[in-house]
């Protein structure tokens, strides 16, 4: 099918008349981008709630919690992605506050996300370690339905690729940033219509994602302490993100460097979450063999 709006050609997968929002009248739209987020996080917090209550917590703190935690996620998700766009808003302002024209990250969201939960637990007195190892597994399952608005978008892919899970974009669907002069030279003409054929990270990410939430579910009956489900999605994200973000052709650089901000935090947490975990257990030991 050579007119599919998007497709995985080597495995015969094709999407013809993919829309990117639905309209409604003749002057309003809803994205797909926003209804798949907003899936995501609702059944985040169905998952929180069958964790909360599979660990013998009450799930109504966590619903307290969202309550705060989404609103300051968008707003962090926001402020992360203008702080390393700002050229594109430093001359208008006013577009800051657009989030109909796009412009979200995950990591934004994630960090302001967790301080809210050292905030809000702090106030509840409620044990920190143990409120991320519930409420991490809805941010996990919130990012791996959340990648697929990307899909909708046809936007945070990669460097062209002939690989088995190539996926083929129109080349008017794609914001002409994202394609790279390797990309540009592969650009395909079929029918007269131009195609370029790139790494699905969207799939990647949400893929690796579903790995690292099904081993946080298994290891929750297995854990020696309190916060360790929470280091295996910090060291489990950051190194997938690290290597994924590696392949991406939007990255969010930091100034002029050319230095990708998302893989570099990523890693931090990977190695972060390595050395906590390693330090932890040695402080479980000393204290079990006294």
């Amino acid at each position: 099918m050579s007119d599919a709006d998007i497709s995985f050609p080597h495995i015969g997968i094709y999407f013809s008349h993919v829309p990117k929002s639905i309209q409604i009248g003749s002057s309003f739209s809803i994205a797909y981008y926003g209804i798949i987020i907003a899936l995501g996080m609702i059944a985040g917090l169905m998952l929180v709630k069958w964790q909360a209550k599979r660990t013998n917590q009450h799930p109504e703190l966590y619903m307290d919690y969202a309550i705060f935690g989404i609103i300051f996620a968008i707003i962090g998700a926001r402020l992360y992605y203008v702080i390393f766009s700002w050229d594109n808003y430093k001359d208008n302002l006013l577009q800051v506050l657009n989030l109909r024209a796009g412009g979200l990250a995950i990591y934004g969201g994630v960090v302001a996300a967790v301080i809210t939960a050292i905030i809000f637990c702090r106030v509840k007195k409620y044990k920190f370690s143990l409120f991320a190892d519930t409420a991490v597994v809805g941010l996990v399952i919130g990012q791996i339905i959340g990648r697929y608005g990307n899909f909708m978008n046809r936007e945070a892919f990669g460097e062209y690729t002939d690989s088995l899970f190539a996926m083929r974009l129109k080349l008017s669907d794609v914001a002409t940033n994202g394609i790279t002069q390797t990309m540009s030279e592969k650009i395909e003409t079929v029918n007269g219509v131009q195609y370029i054929q790139v790494h699905p990270t969207f799939l990647y990410e949400s893929v690796w994602n579903l790995l690292v939430l099904i081993i946080m579910l298994i290891y929750t009956k297995h854990k020696k302490m309190d916060g360790e489900i929470f280091l295996i999605y910090l060291i489990g994200y950051g190194i997938g993100r690290c290597w994924i973000e590696g392949l991406r052709t939007d990255q969010l650089q930091i100034g002029s460097t050319g230095i990708a901000v998302s893989q570099v935090l990523s890693a931090v947490l990977a190695i972060g979450g390595i050395i906590c975990w390693i330090v932890a257990r040695i402080r479980l030991n000393k204290s079990q063999d006294n």
